[in-house]
């Protein structure tokens, strides 16, 4: 396609699932129905069947994809030969670039889908068991890259360190996206550096903490 190529426009299937989500967002999933969806997309609630069989369904696809796309876009971040490197002997000179680049990412994705960030952070109990078990496992890959990108960054920081850093700045990150003052843009910096102020922060502290050796 050439640059000035209109988009493709979104199927039925992905115009429900983001009517859903602004509706999951601000109703809850248990006070949304079958047809207040229908209705957001312009069909019938029974109508929708023909492409989710069930509300639950639907929800199962909506965080399977947030969690596939965060995994892909860290994926992307780090390289996929950066994963299960070990540290000794590798060489940490790009990895504040490589944090930067993850905590814009995650900001981005936070303040471009607000609704989907708010359903996946109140709505992962409701998920069946079987898509419960596979968001979680794309989850804990993502948070894996995060500890290792924070790790790289910050040598003498220790693996819980790096663990909890990691979801601080989650809490962070995610929180924001229905309380913006300020217009997107200058809300993904201010977010990002933000972020990475903390991560920074925090290596400072456990380095500080830290005895000094006796010679």
């Amino acid at each position: 396609m050439s640059a000035t190529a209109e988009a493709k426009p979104p199927s039925r299937r992905e115009q429900i699932l983001a009517a859903a989500a602004e509706l999951f967002a601000r109703h809850g999933f248990h006070g949304v129905g079958i047809d207040d969806i229908g209705s957001a997309v312009g069909i019938s609630g029974p109508a929708l069947y023909r492409h989710f069989r069930s509300k639950d369904a639907m929800l199962g696809e909506m965080l399977t994809g947030i969690s596939e796309v965060l995994l892909a876009g860290g994926q992307n971040r780090i390289g996929q030969n950066h994963i299960g490197q070990n540290h000794a002997g590798q060489n940490h000179a790009g990895a504040p670039g490589t944090l930067a680049e993850l905590v814009r990412f995650h900001v981005d994705f936070a303040l471009d889908n607000p609704a989907l960030i708010t359903v996946q952070e109140r709505n992962l109990g409701n998920l069946t068991d079987p898509d419960r078990r596979k968001v979680r496992a794309l989850q804990r890959r993502y948070v894996e890259i995060w500890v290792e990108v924070i790790g790289d960054a910050a040598p003498g920081l220790d693996e819980p360190s790096a663990r909890a850093a990691a979801h601080a700045v989650f809490g962070l990150i995610n929180s924001t996206p229905h309380s913006r003052h300020i217009d997107r843009d200058q809300m993904a910096d201010l977010l990002t550096r933000m972020a990475l102020a903390a991560l920074t922060d925090a290596h400072s502290r456990t380095a500080l903490s830290e005895p000094t050796p006796v010679e």
